[in-house]
């Protein structure tokens, strides 16, 4: 078969462009929210296992957090089990967590270890629970009424991250292996809780200091009241975005989040496409990306590429 020597060259300009962030991230804590449709089409599950397993091998310290809400919802389906949302959130009573904990900490979380493996990486499979990783506590979600006062709802066992023990995480950051996370927390009696994954993702990468939170999305990135996605912001740019309603609604927790992992000595948080084929790859290891990176100004060398970013984005 003759050589496409085309071809050839795109893949050398692809790892020669590839070698500075490669030299850049080494060693570095890179912690990944995984779900959307990547974790439901066959081919972007095999090419998120791919991207984990490469940055591990190229010397980077992936965590993978995971969600499973479609999942969840299927098996309560299944189960003839009513799920009720109050703004967004599944309110998780006592028969519903049990079917939560079996999906996110045993099918879900099982089929990502087993998909990393697979694809040559050293995963492990852990939830909150595990060495008392994530300690929760009770969520109350406020809601306004109608005559101005606010009413406190009970979401069941939904939680929130009081604080994280890092040690099994720090041990296997030195290893060969990959943590696997699965959202679910505890408290202090041994109640289990339902936490948001991006909300856990974003705290394991604040008390890691790790170089970059991404979190994968079914949407292109942040964008501007034009459309288009704005693919490099600063925290003021953003927080100028909330301020003027061009950033809203189901967005607005995320980019709370990320907001939240730069402003607390993560280098940077991307929203990135997951609906991309390699998305975490083309993020970390191109000049432009596949979404949005947002960085704090204190982080100069971010902060210039997210400056550089936005700049282009108004061309």
């Amino acid at each position: 078969m003759p050589l496409d020597f085309a071809a050839a060259k795109n893949i050398a300009n692809v790892l020669t462009e590839s070698l500075p962030y490669i030299q850049q991230f080494t060693g570095s804590t890179i912690v990944v929210k995984y779900g959307g449709n990547a974790m439901t089409d066959e081919k972007l599950k095999n090419s998120f296992a791919r991207d984990i397993v490469l940055m591990k091998l190229v010397g980077m310290n992936p965590v993978v957090v995971h969600g499973g809400g479609p999942q969840i919802g299927s098996l309560l389906e299944r189960l003839n089990i009513q799920s009720e949302f109050i703004d967004g959130q599944r309110v998780t009573d006592s028969q519903t967590m049990d079917v939560v904990e079996m999906v996110l900490g045993g099918l879900v979380n099982q089929e990502i270890v087993a998909m990393l493996n697979k694809n040559g990486g050293k995963a492990i499979g852990i939830t909150g629970k595990d060495g008392n990783l994530i300690r929760a506590e009770k969520l109350m979600k406020k809601s306004a009424q109608d005559n101005g006062n606010d009413k406190m709802l009970d979401l069941g066992q939904v939680g929130s991250v009081k604080s994280i023990n890092t040690e099994v995480l720090r041990m296997m950051e030195h290893s060969d292996f990959i943590p696997v996370i699965a959202p679910i927390g505890v408290d202090e009696t041994g109640a289990t809780y339902n936490i948001n994954a991006d909300t856990v993702a974003g705290e394991i990468a604040k008390v890691l200091h790790a170089e970059k939170l991404m979190l994968l999305t079914n949407i292109e990135g942040v964008k501007n009241k034009a459309g288009k996605v704005l693919t490099g912001l600063s925290t003021s740019q953003v927080d100028e975005l909330i301020m003027d309603g061009t950033i809203y609604g189901g967005m607005l927790p995320k980019i709370r989040c990320a907001l939240d992992a730069v402003n607390h000595d993560v280098t940077s948080a991307h929203i990135i496409d997951g609906r991309v084929e390699h998305a975490v790859l083309l993020e970390i290891f191109t000049h432009t990306g596949v979404g949005t990176l947002i960085s704090n100004s204190s982080n100069v060398a971010e902060a210039a590429k997210a400056a550089a970013l936005y700049q282009s984005d108004q061309q």
